[in-house]
This record gives C-alpha cells, sequence and structure tokens, in this order.
C-alpha cells in the first residue's frame, strides 16, 4: 500500500488536495509536508529564483490542516502526485519519490515577528491583476525560458507602495493560491528577512528578493599614510 496521509475528517484531505491542485500549476509545482503533534504545515513556492542571477524572490503560500497526530514526516513531493484515496475519504495517498528544491531548505522563523500596517485583501486582488498584465505586455513573441525568467523577476521581485514595500509577487501568490476572499485584510508582520500576510485562506511569506553583483568595498583594518 503506498504511505499515506490521515486526516481526522474528510474536509481536511479536500482542503490539502485542494491546495495541492493549485499549487502544481505554480513555480515548479511541488509541495512541502512536515507534520507534527497533529499538525501539517503544507508549503508551496509560487516563485523562487533559479540561478545564481536570478533576482526573483522566494514568494512561500502555506496553509496548515489537522492531521493524525501519530504522523511525523517532512518532505517534499510533486503537488500533482498526490491523490485522494477512493477506500478512505480522509486520507490521500503519497508518491513513493521525494525532490529535494532548494527553496524546501529555507525556513522562516518561527518567532521574532513584528506587526506591520495591515494591507486590504482588495488591494491585494488589484495589484495582482495589474502584474499579471504587466507581465504579458512585457513579454516578446515566442520568448525563451531566461527572457521569461527575467521579465517575472523584473515584475514581481519590484517592491511595491501600495503593499508595505513587498515585493509585487506576494500579491501575486495570494491571488494565485486562492486566498483572497471577501473583505478582510491581510495582516501583515516581519522578522528578519521574512516578511509575512496572513488571511483567513493561509499565509504568504516572502524573502528577497535576492541581490546581484558585487558589494561595496569595506575598510577592513588601520588606515595607513
Amino acid at each position: 500500500m503506498p504511505p499515506r496521509l490521515i486526516f481526522p475528517e474528510r474536509a481536511a484531505a479536500a482542503d490539502v488536495l485542494t491546495f495541492a491542485g493549485r499549487a502544481a500549476r505554480l513555480g515548479d509545482g511541488a509541495v512541502r509536508l512536515r507534520a507534527t503533534d497533529g499538525t501539517l504545515v503544507v508549503t508551496s513556492a509560487p516563485l523562487a529564483p533559479r540561478g545564481l542571477f536570478d533576482t526573483t524572490p522566494t514568494v512561500l503560500a502555506m496553509r496548515v490542516s489537522p492531521v493524525d497526530p501519530e504522523l511525523q514526516c517532512d518532505l517534499v513531493v510533486e503537488a500533482s502526485s498526490l491523490r485522494a484515496d477512493e477506500g478512505d475519504a480522509s486520507a490521500l495517498l503519497l508518491p513513493d519519490t521525494a525532490l529535494a528544491p532548494s527553496w524546501a531548505g529555507v525556513s522562516p522563523p518561527r518567532g521574532g515577528w513584528e506587526s506591520r500596517e495591515p494591507v486590504a485583501a482588495a488591494t491585494l486582488a488589484a495589484r495582482a491583476q495589474w502584474g499579471i498584465q504587466a507581465v504579458a505586455e512585457a513579454m516578446p513573441a515566442d520568448p525563451g525560458e531566461d527572457i521569461v525568467r527575467t521579465v517575472r523577476a523584473s515584475v514581481w521581485g519590484a517592491p511595491d507602495d501600495a503593499l508595505g514595500g513587498l515585493p509585487l509577487g506576494a500579491a501575486f501568490a495570494a491571488f494565485a493560491m486562492g486566498f483572497i476572499a471577501g473583505e478582510e485584510e491581510a495582516q501583515s508582520r516581519v522578522a528578519a528577512a521574512w516578511s509575512r500576510l496572513t488571511l483567513s485562506r493561509g499565509h504568504i511569506l516572502v524573502r528577497g528578493p535576492a541581490r546581484s553583483g558585487l558589494t561595496a568595498v569595506r575598510r577592513t583594518g588601520d588606515a595607513r599614510d
């Protein structure tokens, strides 16, 4: 029998499957599954840099779900490989093969978060739609993969005043993952190099964008005549 994720109720299993279905269409299509003490944290990377000079910020989508308290795991799988268990509606079947994307090795801090001004869900939706249009308009005919990445990085990595300086990609991730609903406000917090937007349907975590190029020269000793 394939390995399974067992949930206390079928609604929780269906929720994780919905998250995986959306994640499968974004980024590298992978999801990280971390379970401990009855809680499953499911994470995907709608945006993440690929290569040394890629300035795309790391933007993670996260949702928390109750799970079998005896389950302990931390693995990354293709989101499309998660399947409902036809014999048990409260379980999902896992694939036999795990993945190792670079974004899964960078975890946000668990504590030390400081509150910032909230961001209206309507603002997130509007900025995401603006960015989608901007990407489409900037694409030349028949672009290669490098051009596609460069355009997306320039749009989604740009700090946006309407988002309190967060990269525009944070709005894109919230919109594409279906986290935006109603007239709520996303709670905004920061910790070290990370920022977090919390909505009723999930969390968006941002690290970056990465900087490329040489850093400024710094003096490392006493000046001599």
